[in-house]
């Protein structure tokens, strides 16, 4: 029997980790190792746990998913993200791969695309889901012409992205 794809479920709602840990169960294929609501959790239990594929929510508290997937990919290369969200923009799409995600699936996505997903990001693959596929694709081909490409995000330091993110959550300046 071929090793199973291990796989860590990071997402803050509760309901959703659980859901998604009996639908991997179901399949032979997959061992679910662990589940994280936050992103700081995640990356202790990417750390211990050495899973093969994190499912990787956008929106989390506190350090969110495009941090976590940074911290990730710094000090563990060989997992591979797959980010799982609700978020169709092609800016998001964006941020998540050139921060070294492998897959990006929309949440509203059918079953089998998230198997087929799966399998792609733990075969070194990349993988998108075809509705914002679409939309990059037009965008690297310059067919759609926005203020996005020039994101001024991208210009901040890693640091200040963090920092950013506090403020937007109303923490205050001595708590940032």
């Amino acid at each position: 029997m071929p090793q199973k794809i291990r796989i860590l479920i990071a997402d803050d709602h509760t309901l959703v980790r659980a859901g998604l840990a009996a639908f991997l169960k179901l399949s032979e294929e997959f061992e679910v190792v662990g589940d994280a609501d936050d992103g700081v959790t995640t990356v202790a239990a990417a750390k211990k746990l050495k899973p093969d594929v994190i499912l990787m929510d956008i929106a989390m508290p506190g350090f969110g998913g495009l941090e976590a997937t940074i911290e990730i990919k710094k000090l563990h290369p060989e997992i591979k993200i797959l980010v799982l969200t609700q978020y169709d923009d092609p800016l998001y799409v964006r941020r998540f791969l050139k921060a070294g995600a492998s897959g990006y699936i929309l949440k509203k996505a059918v079953t089998t695309d998230l198997i087929t997903a799966i399998h792609a990001v733990a075969a070194g693959e990349t993988y998108l889901h075809h509705s914002v596929a679409s939309s990059i694709i037009d965008d690297y081909l310059g067919k759609k012409k926005d203020a996005s490409s020039d994101d001024p995000y991208d210009m901040l330091t890693d640091r200040e992205k963090e920092v950013l993110k506090l403020i937007a959550e109303g923490h205050t300046h001595k708590e940032v």
